[in-house]
């Protein structure tokens, strides 16, 4: 039997993989280049539309954990992300243009996967489907995403429309354009090879000087397809716009991405009132990505508050920031925990049309829709992502029915429970929960293992 994977992003890929890693034979539907979404500029499966960090690559952060254990169960994503990797200090960031041509070029060798290049505009129940269409779906198959909620049974016979929220992308500058003379090399804490990021140090004037432009400076007006019809625009939090973050109190950015703990000026011996970090954007490192200056900012607005860093005087922005609309489901009230849609044997829904935030927790969402899909479509139980594991950590969010206000979020601890015994300091703690995670892991594996390619098999 073939499942079919809508979307060529993160998710699908992933789970495109992980079904033909498993001898199912898989049919990926890509819309480009027939039709572009907002959000793209290219045309490549797997395209970074926004940052190119896959974020921290520790086992004390919830995402590096979360890599940790897509890579024992062999990953597309995470290992072509590994094999495409930029400087970052403690981060995974990639080369966008080597990781999509990877990511394309596996999947495309792999005999199980059949990549069609054409717009899916209805979802068949009947047929084997894992929908990653991601936050952007085209009108057609938003219309059909619609259909297919509408005949969910909610508690009390409620009905509830898919939610919304807005994303933004942060400046890419060139390399060369920059002055580098006020500027120093350091991660955070000498993290990675310890000089990963250009710092732009910023005095106390320079920085409420950004501030005040930050707030007072034209912002871009949502068009029809972003705005939504809302007449307050519901920020992911984990994703703020600068100028948002700038409305929200004089320090926020100093206590945000500006921040300059850990980054004390190594010709000075001083730590600077405020830091602009750049980092790079690809392997040449012929562009910088301003980490985590996404914004609405108008483009004629952003080139005169940023202009006037240390060193930008004479900046040429590759990309300028960009605000667009993003769309997920209520994951809590529709989905089940191994991503089915209720009601529904044979539908799936994976990445960041389920609200899990990041390029990770989708990729973990396409790799969970399809062990779950390669289980059912043998006539076998799908297996869950077992509890105090990252992997369980991204269902666990996306099953918070508690909430009444359903909203994305990336992976974190607070899905975890707690040792028996915890050490009171915090790295150590974390530490002792990714080596419980990866026990369980293990033992997840095990016990799926009919499930499970040989790789993977053999690595446990």
């Amino acid at each position: 039997m073939t499942v079919r994977v809508v979307g060529g992003g993160l998710a699908g890929c992933e789970a495109a993989w992980q079904l033909a890693r498993r001898g199912i034979a898989v049919e990926l539907y890509e819309m480009r280049p027939q039709r572009r979404g907002p959000a793209h500029v290219t045309d490549s499966l797997a395209e970074l539309v926004c940052s190119n960090s896959l974020r921290g690559a520790s086992l004390e952060n919830a995402v590096g954990l979360l890599k940790e254990e897509l890579s024992r169960l062999d990953s597309l994503i995470v290992t072509s992300a590994r094999r495409a990797s930029v400087p970052a200090g403690g981060a995974l960031a990639v080369d966008r243009v080597q990781f999509a041509t990877l990511v394309e070029t596996r999947l495309a060798a792999e005999p199980l996967v059949r990549i069609v290049r054409d717009e899916v505009t209805a979802i068949d129940p009947e047929i084997p489907t894992i929908v990653t269409c991601g936050p952007l779906p085209s009108e057609s198959l938003s219309k059909a995403i619609d259909g297919l909620l509408a005949l969910v049974p909610l508690e009390g016979g409620r009905t509830r429309p898919r939610l919304h929220y807005y994303d933004a992308a942060s400046p890419i500058v060139a390399a060369d354009s920059l002055d580098l003379e006020p500027m120093y090399r350091k991660s955070r804490y000498d993290k990675g090879d310890g000089d990963d990021y250009l710092n732009v140090p910023l005095t106390r004037e320079q920085y409420e000087t950004l501030v005040r432009e930050l707030r007072e400076l034209p912002k871009h007006q949502p068009k029809d397809f972003e705005s939504g019809g809302v007449a307050k625009v519901p920020y992911f939090e984990g994703c703020l716009p600068v100028e948002e973050m700038a409305l929200r109190g004089d320090d926020a950015m100093r206590f945000g991405p500006l921040k300059p703990v850990g980054l004390r000026d190594p010709r000075t011996g001083q730590t600077p009132y405020a830091v602009v970090q750049l980092r790079k954007e690809n392997s040449a490192g012929t562009a910088y990505n301003l980490v985590g200056f996404q914004t609405r900012l108008t483009w004629p607005a952003q080139k005169e508050a940023f202009g006037k860093f240390p060193g930008f005087a004479n900046a040429e922005w590759l990309r300028l920031g960009v605000m667009h609309r993003n769309s997920f489901i209520d994951a809590p009230r529709y989905l089940l925990p191994d991503l089915r849609l209720r009601g529904f044997e044979r539908t799936w829904f994976a990445g960041q049309i389920t609200g899990a935030e990041g390029y990770v927790e989708a990729a973990a969402c396409g790799a969970l829709a399809a062990i779950s899909a390669a289980s059912v479509t043998r006539g076998m139980q799908p297996p869950i992502a077992p509890a105090d594991t990252a992997l369980g950590a991204v269902v666990a969010h996306l099953q918070n029915a508690d909430s009444p206000d359903f909203q994305p979020s990336n992976v974190s601890w607070a899905y975890f429970s707690p040792l028996p015994s915890a050490p009171r300091d915090k790295r150590e703690r974390r530490h002792l929960m990714s080596e419980r995670a990866l026990a369980l892991l293990t033992e997840w594996q095990l016990s799926i293992g009919v499930d499970l390619p040989a790789a993977v098999m053999v690595a446990s």
